[in-house]
């Protein structure tokens, strides 16, 4: 891993979380991802299941991580298997978690080596009433290849059918929405290796540049500040490409004009940050391009204040279109006849601004959490309006990551990475 060792009281304070929600007599169990083949001997680089990560710190292949809080035995109320390693192993793929190393890493006490999983696991569910399994509830999930964790699940019901189970899911979903301080320091990090990849290309972007080498300068700049990279598949789009909400060929020429649309982010320790801007390719923007550019700035702005404690979310995006459609009907876009005999379940201002304004940040860029309940301080969001004209080959969208406090307005964790149309302007012909 590229950065420092998290803070272990980070792990310690989260399983806590976790196990107060818990049914008395029972036990949960996490996996790690499974690592995936391209073809021949080739892989997918690895990337950690984001729930054990949260629960223990540890970003590491073939581990599974045990929580058993009223377990008889103290020593197994929480307890880590990992691959057991080796001089051979390190020789060949690197260092490795050591019990020793594990403990530093997750305040986990109780470490066994991952053979030894099958006869103390059947130890455990003598004892328990009931397990917990970690299923992918996110709204967005649609996973089609059986996962590690899949297979688990389905071994745990064949032998073990007289178990209650239970859905480690929701309460998964409402610990990792609300951040800790650390966390909170980590997305900051991330935003902040942002920022340095955006300031680096406001000198560097002009007519003629290709996206996709825009997209290296980011990559560059982010690895420098000890990113593993982008956050998510980048989105480098000039021009009628930033009506394309998911554009990411990012292999056109930026043309004298144009607009471009970035939506882009590093991450950091597994922490994602998600930024949109959009720069003029010329060093300017045109009339026309800026009020459309000031529209959506000014929702964004109206927006964030709107996310306090005890707002439901989907009260926030109703009040969101309600702000979009006053900005659309200045810029001759839809007029108050199209609003009055709009279709409420898809309403006018939908024809320029399609999408959803804000969703969880955290460990996944689209981070879980519980969409029907208020939200609660510490939580993260994106604020990300946008206005989309096909027809004028123009897309804005303005996006920043704000931390909801326990009363006013959001922290804005990008609140300096720049963002009004003249300082764009100022930085690009400094």
């Amino acid at each position: 891993m590229k950065y420092d060792r998290i803070d272990k009281a980070l792990y310690i304070a989260n399983r806590k979380n976790f196990t107060k929600q818990m049914a008395a007599g029972t036990l949960a169990v996490f996996n790690s991802n499974d690592i995936y083949p391209v073809s021949a001997d080739s892989t997918l680089p690895f990337a950690q299941h984001r729930d054990i990560l949260h629960l223990s710190g540890v970003d590491q292949e073939e581990s599974i991580l045990v929580l058993f809080p009223n377990a008889s035995n103290a020593a197994h109320r929480e307890v880590l298997f990992l691959k057991e390693t080796s001089a051979l192993i390190a020789i060949w793929e690197g260092e490795k978690l050591t019990k020793e190393t594990a403990f530093e890493t997750s305040g986990i006490q109780t470490v066994y080596w991952l053979g030894q999983f099958p006869t103390i696991f059947k130890q455990m569910m003598a004892e328990a009433s009931g397990i917990y399994l970690n299923t992918n509830e996110h709204l967005r999930a649609n996973t089609e290849v059986q996962t590690r964790e899949d297979r688990f699940i389905e071994q745990v019901k064949k032998d073990y059918p007289a178990h209650q189970v239970y859905k480690s899911a929701p309460l998964m979903h409402k610990i990792r929405s609300i951040k800790h301080q650390i966390e909170l320091e980590l997305m900051q990090t991330a935003c902040n290796i942002t920022e340095a990849g955006v300031r680096r290309l406001l000198s560097f972007i002009k007519p003629g540049v290709w996206e996709y080498e825009i997209e290296a300068e980011l990559a560059h700049e982010f690895l420098r500040k000890r990113s593993k990279g982008f956050a998510y598949t980048p989105i480098v789009a000039s021009g009628k490409n930033a009506c394309v909400l998911h554009y990411i060929e990012n292999n056109q020429q930026c043309l004298d004009g144009d607009v471009l649309l970035l939506d882009v982010g590093a991450e950091y320790a597994n922490y994602s940050s998600d930024l949109t801007r959009c720069i003029p390719v010329g060093g300017r923007f045109t009339a026309r391009q800026k009020a459309v550019y000031n529209a959506v700035l000014h929702v964004k702005n109206e927006a964030t204040k709107l996310l306090v404690p005890g707002t439901i979310m989907a009260e926030y995006h109703k009040q969101v279109g309600q702000l979009m459609e006053e900005q659309l009907v200045n810029l001759g876009l839809i007029s108050t006849a199209d609003i009055k005999n709009q279709d409420p379940a898809w309403p006018a201002y939908k024809k320029y601004f399609m999408h959803g304004t804000s969703h969880f940040l955290g460990l996944d860029t689209h981070d879980v959490g519980l969409w029907h309940e208020p939200i609660a301080a510490n939580m993260v969001f994106t604020v990300e309006p946008g206005i989309y004209i096909p027809e004028e080959g123009l897309g804005i969208r303005l996006e920043d990551d704000v931390v909801v406090q326990p009363s006013g307005a959001p922290f804005n964790l990008m609140a300096n990475i720049p963002i009004e149309a003249e300082e764009i302007e100022t930085l690009m012909n400094a």
